[in-house]
């Protein structure tokens, strides 16, 4: 069996901007600049009507892809989604038709700008252009995905800005009769219109693929691809219908430089020029993105053994060259050898086909019940959402004709042999539909579980996690001797029947039956044994410290036989409500996750009393230790009330300690000489009180 390796994760370095900028410039290329007469000649003025239908399938695909990556941000999108719901077998089709699709588009943008430069070099010859231009990105996106995505900040808004010139300007050349007839082709004819332009929005959802490298993904990806997507529906809507407003309909048919056209009647000769140059960085924009994000599905399926290793290798920039250099090989060969205009209009139909799957893995997802399956956005209307996305991408695939149906199965087989001839005997690894069967009495996959909870570790806990105030409010106990863990389980178990109504039995047999099963974290010298009761209301600690050791016995999750002992320094003993199992699954994540920082150990180890103990838990950054003093800036609060003392926006006063004694404080409590209080919060809010209350922080403080 294959062993998984840990390995080295991209660097988190888009933002919200970033997010957006390549979302929509993986959008606004060839569908504005180039398709809208090619679909005039089908559906006449109604093409405007085709655009915004076309934008309706894929409107369940975008919220799938928001649910599936915000639930795992991991290099290469569909695939890894694919792969990780339904299996590697659809996996490994998912991955290679889709990377090649997207490289086929990459390569059709950059050969598309040759429509709107012959317009000024009618001999210029575009292949080593196209080349050069390709060589160029390719080489930004090895120095980081920042500097592409500062590229693509650059491109999108100077691009938003000439067509926001182009829209105020072109109103006033607007000629209404221009769209007489407008349903006169019929209904099939703006259907089958929509299936063709239904290539100019696919772009949006490709920025999933990059979601390893986004800052605080839960909320930057839906936001950014939401916005992407308003964007692009609204650029469309208008601009099409500008276009055929200024464009004369037998000017317009067939036309591969409408916006130009328009431009001409709206703006003149100076109008041409800009919206030309405007096209120019619509094209590089959607090479820009899509070599960003093709590069990333070599990376994704070489970790997951269904590529050579090579690809998962890692520049000292922090990029994956390797697949990179991969990515951009094949485009340059594809502009070389073949006609990408004709290509990617049939890979198009490919792509539809994997918006279907990726509707049928959210709910491969949601049926499973994996516990750790945590996404910070659900898809609104499961599951019609997804069912809908699931059936309309076929009707216009059907719509689009026998070409590319036979295209996409061709791209199908090929993935298959690869499947079959490589990849097969290099994993053993299974999607969450086997947790579906599992359901059914048959199997599950076990390592899924493990890989989404590692995942809910790296994204950390919410803003409406509690951990703080769990913390705060959780019992200690710092033992002074050697124990056995059953004998501790005895007292522990008497500490917690008094916040919880479960009797100590009832506490025992649960925290047993889950360390007998292996659900109990055993790491560093800690242990996290844990269990979820309908019949609690919040989530309750106890943290035992021993400096002596605790030996704990070590079962076989199979036979519940002992196999060995190991001796641990902590437990910590956490119960939460049957209701929220994601937010369970996070609060321990966020415990192995300051366990195994460097510092832990020490602070853990020199904790002087119950207060230090909850303090060497909680992150620096969020916690605030007060020492109330006559003769310190801390004398403010000295003899007043909790209730009459200010704190900032986002902080709460969680715990007090006095005469080596900790508790919660409430309101009334009155605050004395020597007390010792400790803020919870926000980071803004507790740099505000630091600056406060502790302007020159003395050591040991």
């Amino acid at each position: 069996m294959v062993q998984d390796k840990r390995h080295k994760r991209l660097k988190k370095e888009l933002n919200l901007l970033d997010v957006y900028a390549i979302a929509t410039g993986a959008t606004l290329s060839a569908g504005f600049f180039l398709l809208p007469g090619i679909a005039a000649a089908e559906a006449g003025p109604a093409l405007v009507l085709s655009y915004l239908i076309a934008a309706i399938p894929l409107i369940p695909a975008m919220f799938s892809v928001i649910e599936l990556a915000t639930a795992m941000p991991r290099a290469g999108g569909v695939y890894y989604f694919l792969d990780r719901s339904v299996g590697p077998f659809l996996g490994t089709i998912g991955g290679i038709g889709t990377w090649l699709a997207l490289i086929l588009k990459v390569a059709f943008a950059l050969v598309g700008m040759g429509a709107y430069i012959s317009l000024f070099v009618p001999n210029l010859q575009i292949t080593p252009v196209a080349v050069g231009i390709a060589v160029v990105l390719g080489a930004i996106n090895v120095f980081g995905a920042k500097k592409g995505g500062k590229l693509q900040v650059f491109l999108v808004f100077g691009l938003l800005g000439i067509l926001g010139v182009f829209f105020t300007s072109g109103v006033f050349a607007f000629e209404p009769s221009h769209f007489q007839g407008f349903l006169d082709v019929g209904f099939d004819a703006i259907i089958s219109t929509a299936g063709l332009v239904y290539i100019s929005y696919v772009g949006v959802t490709k920025v999933a693929s990059l979601s390893e490298e986004v800052k605080d993904p839960e909320k930057t990806l839906p936001r950014g691809v939401v916005l992407a997507l308003t964007t692009a529906i609204l650029i469309y809507g208008f601009g099409t219908a500008l276009i055929v407003g200024l464009v004369p309909p037998a000017e317009l048919i067939n036309n591969l430089t409408p916006v130009a056209s328009a431009a001409r009647v709206g703006l003149g000769e100076f109008g041409v020029i800009l919206l030309s140059f405007a096209a120019l960085l619509a094209f590089v924009s959607v090479a820009n993105a899509g070599m960003m994000s093709a590069s990333r599905y070599p990376l994704a399926m070489s970790r997951d053994h269904l590529l050579p290793d090579v690809f998962r290798r890692l520049s000292r920039f922090g990029t994956p060259l390797p697949a990179t250099l991969a990515t951009l090989a094949t485009i340059i060969v594809i502009i070389l050898l073949f006609d990408p205009l004709r290509i990617a209009k049939l890979a198009s139909s490919f792509q539809l086909l994997m918006f279907g799957l990726v509707c049928f893995a959210v709910i491969v997802m949601r049926e499973s019940q994996i516990q750790s399956y945590d996404p910070g956005y659900r898809s609104p209307f499961y599951p019609w959402m997804q069912i809908t996305g699931i059936v309309a991408p076929f009707y216009l695939i059907f719509e689009m004709g026998l070409v590319p149906v036979l295209f996409s199965v061709g791209l199908i087989a090929l993935c298959c042999l690869w499947y079959f001839y490589y990849a097969r005997k290099r994993v053993e690894r299974s999607g969450a539909i086997y947790h579906v069967f599992e359901r059914l009495g048959r199997q599950r996959y076990h390592g899924l579980d493990t890989e989404l909870r590692g995942i809910l570790k790296e994204k950390g806990l919410r803003e409406e996690d509690p951990f703080d105030e769990i913390v705060s409010r959780s019992m200690v106990l710092d033992l002074g001797r050697e124990a056995s863990f059953d004998s501790l389980l005895q007292v522990v178990a008497a500490k917690l029947r008094t916040v919880i109504p479960l009797s100590s039995d009832e506490i025992i047999e649960r925290v047993m039956e889950g360390t007998k099963i292996g659900a109990t974290p055993v790491m560093r010298g800690v242990a996290l044994p844990h269990f979820r009761s309908t019949r609690v209301e919040q989530p309750e600690m106890v943290l035992v410290r021993s400096k002596q050791g605790v030996r704990m016995s070590m079962y076989n999750p199979l036979t519940h036989e002992e196999e060995g002992e190991e001796t641990v320094n902590a437990v910590f003993l956490l119960v939460s409500p049957e209701h929220d199992p994601a937010q369970h699954l996070r609060i321990l994540a966020r415990i192995a996750e300051r366990v195994e920082e460097e510092s832990f150990e020490r602070e853990w180890n020199q904790a002087a009393d119950e207060h230090g103990i909850k303090e060497s838990l909680l992150h620096d950054d969020r916690f605030l230790s007060l020492i109330i003093r006559g003769d310190a800036p801390t004398r403010v609060m000295l003899n007043l009330p909790l209730g009459d003392i200010t704190v900032a926006k986002g902080c709460l006063l969680a715990m007090l300690s006095r005469g080596g004694l900790s508790f919660v404080p409430d309101k009334n409590t009155t605050l004395e000489e020597g007390d010792r209080l400790t803020v919870i919060g926000e980071t803004r809010g507790l740099a505000e009180m630091r600056a406060i209350y502790l302007p020159e922080r003395e050591p040991g403080e």
